[in-house]
């Protein structure tokens, strides 16, 4: 029998705050000491009430509507209560009856084409804090850091049937949130996590299967795998009777390639939902989702149509550069000041992109203005500055981003001169020191006179018109 599989994913991603959704705590905790940004309130000590802050409301406007969501113009928070030792208050606060979006869909494109996944809703809560296990003390430390930090839980409709898609859904949420710079959503730092419900059923049955939960999957390797393990082990069971297939949240080993139940599926019963009194509903008025949605940004397929008829850009080099949004502005303020779009694509491609592969960044973590830039740019272009050193000035730049790209040229030296008297003793220099090279290039060998070309440049530094200095040096040796 053929089986096929059916996969909802609950996608919880920190919003890029600076404070906390209930608190003025810093929301950015990663590589902070622990139980460094808490105070009583996200530590849940009695008295403490809470106040929303507005930005967290506004991003979750952004992302519902960045995923074609209705915004709910009444938006309630409430008590979601389990115990579990990293949430102090022994409650979380989240929605339930009244989520800020609801109803959207976000269209994927796989191998099998496009194909469209509905978004049941999207909610805003707190974070809860974090467990950090000690084999050698056997001891277990609580670090509450990140205890009330913004996020928006993203639930999907069971519209998934692949870890292609998986992948292809989580590719294009990141993408649209980015842009809509409401998250970061990086993985490996922990600001964006999923949860993996599947089931599998009969190849056209209309019946879903026993569903089961992995929690907290954090890579996209890490989900594909334990897509493949879980639907394995449930067609298994089916086939072969080889265990009971109940509806539990299971935990992913990606060490050892297997999940292993944690505890029997909770209902929303077993939470106790209700209304937070500590908390007034958010009412959105038409003035504050206006404004909300005239600042979402243009989506990417957008600038990409745009980038190839407008710029002139090939498939590729739009492709590339729609990667990110940062890039994106980079890319077209470089395009107005020096005037190239096709050279500013150029740079962008193959010089930013690869200092920031270079230095581990992500493409959003890019703070080169594009106005610098296509100031660089145009001293390359307009013969000031050598394409060697203007990789400097770029890498120096990354550095510090308040250069200004011509008078570091000049500062350092990096400035083409023409000096013919310069260039003819450096040539003559290098001519001599080298009679191999001379005689080789003069017995035909064109690879003889390109050393000598390199040698002559290395000693100018760069600073040299290439033109200029490749036919000093040619009538050179032809006078020998």
């Amino acid at each position: 029998m053929k089986y096929e599989t059916v996969i909802g994913l609950e996608v919880h991603v920190e919003l890029a705050t600076q404070s906390k959704i209930f608190c003025s705590c810093s929301a950015h905790s990663y590589g902070a000491e622990p139980n460094e940004h808490v105070c009583p309130a996200c530590c849940g000590m009695p008295g403490m009430l809470p106040v929303v802050n507005k930005r967290v409301v506004d991003y979750g406007m952004k992302a519902g509507l960045m995923l074609g969501c209705h915004i709910n113009r009444v938006t309630t928070f409430d008590k979601k209560s389990y115990y579990y030792p990293d949430l102090p208050a022994a409650y979380q606060t989240t929605q339930w009856f009244a989520p800020v979006a609801v109803n959207g869909l976000v269209e994927i494109e796989t191998s099998k084409g496009k194909k469209g996944v509905r978004i049941k809703q999207i909610h805003m809560e707190e974070d809860a804090g974090k467990l950090v296990h000690d084999i050698r003390e056997d001891t277990t430390h609580v670090d509450f850091n990140r205890t009330s930090v913004p996020l928006i839980e993203i639930v999907s409709q069971p519209d998934l049937s692949s870890a292609e898609e998986v992948v292809a859904y989580l590719d294009r949420l990141k993408n649209l949130l980015r842009y809509a710079r409401v998250a970061e959503c990086e993985m490996a730092h922990g600001t964006m996590r999923c949860d993996v419900n599947l089931s599998v059923r009969p190849e056209g049955s209309d019946k879903l299967g026993v569903r089961t939960e992995m929690k907290n999957m954090n890579s996209i390797e890490a989900i594909k795998r334990a897509i493949e393990y879980e639907t394995a082990r449930h067609i298994d069971a089916l086939e072969n009777n080889t265990e009971v297939l109940v509806q539990e949240t299971r935990r992913w080993d990606d060490i050892k390639g297997k999940s292993f139940a944690m505890r029997t599926k909770e209902t929303a019963g077993d939470y106790r939902y209700f209304p937070d009194p500590n908390v007034m509903p958010v009412v959105i008025d038409d003035n504050w989702f206006d404004e909300i949605k005239s600042s979402l940004p243009e989506f990417p397929e957008v600038k990409r149509e745009r980038y190839m008829s407008e710029y002139g850009l090939g498939e590729y080099d739009t492709e590339q550069i729609t990667k990110s949004i940062a890039l994106c502005e980079c890319f077209e303020e470089a395009a107005k000041t020096c005037g190239d779009a096709k050279n500013a694509a150029n740079w962008i491609i193959s010089e930013v992109m690869s200092i920031l592969n270079l230095r581990q960044m992500t493409y959003d973590m890019l703070t080169v203005s594009g106005k610098s830039l296509g100031e660089l740019i145009t001293l390359v272009s307009g013969g000031k500055v050598g394409r060697a050193n203007a990789k400097k000035i770029l890498a120096a730049m990354f550095d510090d981003a308040s250069i200004n790209p011509e008078e570091y040229a000049n500062a350092n030296g990096f400035v083409i001169s023409n000096d013919t008297g310069l260039i003819d003793k450096v040539v003559k220099e290098v001519v001599e020191s080298d009679p191999k090279s001379v005689a080789d290039y003069k017995g035909g060998k064109e690879k003889a006179l390109m050393a000598l070309f390199g040698r002559c440049m290395k000693e100018l530094k760069g600073n040299c018109d290439p033109q200029t200095l490749r036919k000093i040096l040619i009538e050179y040796i032809d006078k020998i």
